[in-house]
C-alpha cells in the first residue's frame, strides 16, 4: 500500500452538519409547542452523533431520545409504527428488545433512499414529540415518511 491510500471508506451516514441542523430545527420546533425536550441523533450504526437536552427537560427525555433515534435507525421505520407490529404475534417478542422504544418521536434518516442515521425527540406527549421529529426532518430537507 502506497502512502497516498487511505483506509477510510465512504459509508452512508448523517454529517455532522447535518446533525448540528437537525439539532437546532428539532429545538425551535419544540419551543414553538411550548415543551422541554431531549434530542438525539444516530448514525446508520445507531452511534450517537449528536444530542442536546433543553433546560428543564426531565433527565429521563435523554435515554429515550437515544433509543428513539436508535429504533428509527435499526429498521428504517418511524417509532410510532413499531406498536402497530407488535400487536403480530410473530413479532410480539422484539417488544422486549433492550433499547427498542415504540413511542412516537423517532424517525429515520432517509437521503435519495438511503438510510443515514435517526433522530429521537422525548419531553413532550408522543404526538408532539413526533411532530417537532417531522419538523425538524422537513426544515433540514430529510424525506419525511
Amino acid at each position: 500500500m502506497n502512502g497516498e491510500q487511505s483506509f477510510y471508506v465512504p459509508a452512508a451516514n448523517v454529517s455532522r452538519a447535518a446533525s448540528d441542523a437537525l439539532l437546532a430545527a428539532a429545538i425551535e420546533a419544540a419551543q414553538q409547542h411550548g415543551v422541554h425536550v431531549s434530542v438525539a441523533i444516530v448514525d446508520a450504526g445507531g452511534e450517537i452523533k449528536g444530542f442536546s437536552r433543553t433546560d428543564h427537560a426531565p433527565f429521563l427525555t435523554a435515554d429515550a431520545a437515544i433509543d428513539k433515534a436508535w429504533t428509527a435507525a435499526s429498521f428504517g421505520y418511524p417509532t410510532h409504527v413499531w406498536n402497530e407490529y407488535f400487536g403480530d404475534p410473530k413479532l410480539a417478542p422484539l417488544a422486549k428488545t433492550p433499547r427498542l422504544l415504540a413511542v412516537g418521536g423517532g424517525h429515520p434518516l432517509v437521503v435519495d433512499g438511503k438510510l443515514t442515521g435517526g433522530i429521537g425527540i422525548s419531553g413532550g406527549t408522543y404526538v408532539q414529540d413526533q411532530h417537532i421529529a417531522e419538523a425538524a426532518l422537513k426544515a433540514v430537507g430529510f424525506d419525511c415518511p
